[in-house]
């Protein structure tokens, strides 16, 4: 199963969510391996120590005709989670690659040789609907959609969505949005309210049941290279993830 987490708006708790998923299914015994295909690396930054003594990231291994994805992938320190590192140097993919035939395949490619070594891959995206995120859906069976429980929420999701549909019809016929998940909530507020009403009147049953709320938690524990699993286990935050989680599983059986 690869999932791809993804959402052209920044600030949507993407990250944050892609690491805290992929390390609940890591406890939970799934051989897990989270892909960053963002040039800023947050994910790789979070949960990888000392990242930049690796000479290659997946920069290289998409660029170069014949790379084995596996030198690029490394061990986090989250057990039992494997990282396929990025680097700056992703922001240079879309240039190197202009006018490549199967420019937008080369992710699936270097995947497809190690998919059967993990029984769960998510992908961290970039906060764009560029080349890179067009190969993380070219990639994957899903699609998870993280919305921030703000005013401007659903600014741009048409967009999202279009291009969904494109590669759909074009490029990987099985694509599905596995759920849209509700992040930075604070359920205090009138706004917030108003914008779950929102989110659940244009999404209906896509909507996850579980809503992430806003966590200083959730927000420090990356500081210490760490998931709010071990960080903070017994936070709200802890018990919302692991929910999710438990749906997204019994969403992909369906």
């Amino acid at each position: 199963m690869i999932i791809a987490v993804t959402n052209q708006k920044g600030g949507v708790g993407k990250t944050t969510t892609a690491i805290n998923i992929s390390a609940a299914l890591a406890f939970m015994g799934k051989s897990t391996l989270l892909v960053d295909t963002d040039p800023q690396a947050n994910s790789t930054i979070s949960v990888v120590n000392d990242p930049m003594k690796y000479a290659k990231s997946l920069y290289d291994v998409m660029v170069e005709s014949g790379s084995n994805i596996e030198q690029i992938i490394v061990s986090s320190t989250i057990p039992g989670l494997d990282v396929a590192i990025s680097k700056i140097s992703m922001a240079k993919l879309e240039p190197a690659l202009l006018g490549a035939i199967d420019s937008h395949y080369r992710l699936k490619d270097v995947l497809s040789h190690i998919k059967n070594k993990y029984d769960c891959i998510i992908i961290d995206t970039p906060p764009t609907l560029g080349m890179i995120t067009l190969n993380a859906l070219v990639a994957s069976d899903y699609i998870l959609i993280p919305i921030q429980s703000s005013y401007l929420c659903l600014e741009g999701t048409d967009d999202l969505l279009e291009t969904i549909e494109k590669v759909k019809k074009v490029a990987n016929l099985n694509l599905q949005i596995i759920g849209v998940l509700v992040t930075l909530h604070d359920k205090r507020t009138n706004i917030s309210r108003d914008v779950l009403v929102r989110i659940k009147k244009v999404f209906g049953s896509k909507v996850f049941r579980e809503v992430i709320s806003k966590s200083v938690k959730l927000e420090e524990s990356p500081a210490y290279k760490e998931s709010i699993f071990t960080f903070a286990p017994n936070s709200v935050g802890a018990t919302q993830y692991k929910n999710v989680v438990k749906e997204l599983l019994r969403r992909a059986k369906k």
